[in-house]
């Protein structure tokens, strides 16, 4: 059989909780620590930007977290979403492995992040608050965030990288339809970017800036909280739906993976997808490889530090231990902004630090090589974000070709690139090229971590 096949679920299947992986972590996460006293924070260190609901989900360590019926309800226009087993890529590369896919880009913003949008505008709501700020690398967020703020009558107001905010002029269309403001970052919105924009007026942005611009409004405003699109445990909570979901799909193909794949950029479509297999694992055993697959122009998990660090580049938020480029790095501007983030969600960075999950990183190039292989055999035009979780799978499958293992994949397509046909336009006409970093400007980020005893 070479056509693919569809694994559905029905609207019962849902998910009516979410999935903590902090209940099953073998070692503990290191705490989170004030910006300014360096001791761990409290609720009340965060209630200035986030919701009580929110806060509480951060911190928590309950395995199940229940989906409160009102965001379940938002979830139904387009959750479960389906598995496909990628018969027709299969065929194309002649690989004895299995290779399926669970697909986020059935969501109305065309991605996984509503996922997480939709519960955190919830919560805002419930709580009062009239205005969310957010910042956006590729704005696949903003779009969800402006997409749940209009379901439930919130003011949004998105800071969108620079570069992104140029490259994308779509997706800044498609946040504005909903009602969203969208900024190019930095800004002379406020205190942070005007600083960034004194030192550097040319300045492509980085989600580092665009999420200071995003908390120092937040905190101006007693109406007004912040929003996080990836990096935080709530964040990869809400998206473990994803991988719920997943699991109950592969029973029904009567499989199990041997490899779990997606992109990470601050970690959340790979934790959504990945966790509740590797929570699995850590409880009952099993010899699944969990592989997180980034850029190699912003390699945070293969060449970051692991560390204390800023979530941003003006320090304004709280330290977290996680593998970091430096708060200070301003990652060149490739094609997918979302995976342009000097840290990595602290979860995962602690989970890759005790050896349970394994990084990867391939040039933006062979990316695009992989994601126009699978568009012209399963029909979907991957987001350049999704391609690099392609690229990791098809190498993974090519390997398997090698060596006649029949193994079984299973990765994360996180999103369609319809609004990024101008990335695949340059692609075709040659005129894309791998970017590089610029190693001393990590070596001087890297030298401004703050000191954490």
């Amino acid at each position: 059989m070479s056509d693919s096949v569809k694994y559905l679920l029905g609207e019962q299947d849902i998910p009516k909780s979410w999935y903590n992986i902090n209940a099953d972590l073998p070692v503990p996460l290191a705490p989170v620590l004030h910006p300014g006293t360096k001791q761990p924070i409290g609720p009340d260190d965060l209630a200035v930007i986030f919701p009580r609901a929110v806060i509480e989900q951060e911190m928590s360590a309950e395995r199940e977290i229940e989906i409160p019926e009102p965001v379940r309800e938002v979830y139904r226009q387009w959750r479960p979403s389906p598995l496909f087993r990628a018969r027709r890529l299969e065929q194309a590369l002649g690989t004895p492995a299995k290779i399926y896919y669970k697909y986020e880009g059935v969501s109305p913003a065309g991605s996984h992040k509503p996922n997480t949008a939709i519960p955190q505008a919830f919560y805002n709501k419930q709580e009062g608050v009239k205005r969310i700020t957010t910042e956006t690398g590729a704005g696949q967020w903003g779009s969800s965030l402006a997409l749940a703020g209009a379901f439930f009558g919130l003011e949004i107001v998105v800071f969108m990288v620079r570069v992104s905010y140029e490259q994308k002029p779509y997706r800044r269309a498609f946040m504005e339809t909903f009602g969203a403001q969208c900024i190019a970052s930095p800004s002379d919105r406020t205190q942070s970017g005007r600083a960034i924009l004194a030192e550097h007026p040319d300045s492509t942005g980085s989600l580092g800036i665009a999420i200071s611009e995003a908390v120092e409004m937040a905190a101006q405003r007693d109406d007004t909280k912040y929003a996080l699109g990836s990096v935080l445990n709530h964040v990869l909570l809400h998206q473990t739906v994803t991988g719920l979901e997943a699991m109950r799909q592969m029973e029904m193909a009567g499989d199990y993976p041997d490899l779990v794949i997606g992109c990470t950029g601050g970690g959340s479509n790979f934790a959504g997808l990945a966790f509740p297999f590797l929570g699995r694992q850590l409880r009952e055993g099993g010899d699944t490889q969990f592989i997180a697959v980034e850029p190699s122009a912003c390699p945070t998990l293969t060449k970051g530090l692991f560390a204390y660090d800023f979530g941003d580049t003006a320090h304004l938020t709280p330290l977290v231990k996680m593998y970091t480029l430096g708060s200070g790095f301003v990652p060149p501007g490739f094609h997918a902004g979302g995976l342009r983030y000097h840290g990595m969600a602290p979860q995962i960075s602690h989970l890759a630090k005790l050896g349970h999950i394994a990084p990867r990183a391939y040039n933006q190039l062979e990316c695009f090589a992989a994601g126009v292989q699978f568009a012209k055999a399963e029909g979907i035009i991957p987001a350049p974000e999704a391609n690099h979780a392609v690229r990791g799978a098809i190498h993974e499958a090519e390997k398997c070709r090698e060596s006649g293992e029949a193994k079984t994949i299973l990765f994360n397509l996180c999103g369609h690139g319809h609004f990024d046909m101008q990335a695949y336009t340059d692609y075709l006409a040659g005129k894309l090229r791998d970017l590089t970093y610029d190693e001393s400007e990590v070596a001087m980020a890297l030298a401004g971590l703050p000191s954490v005893s």
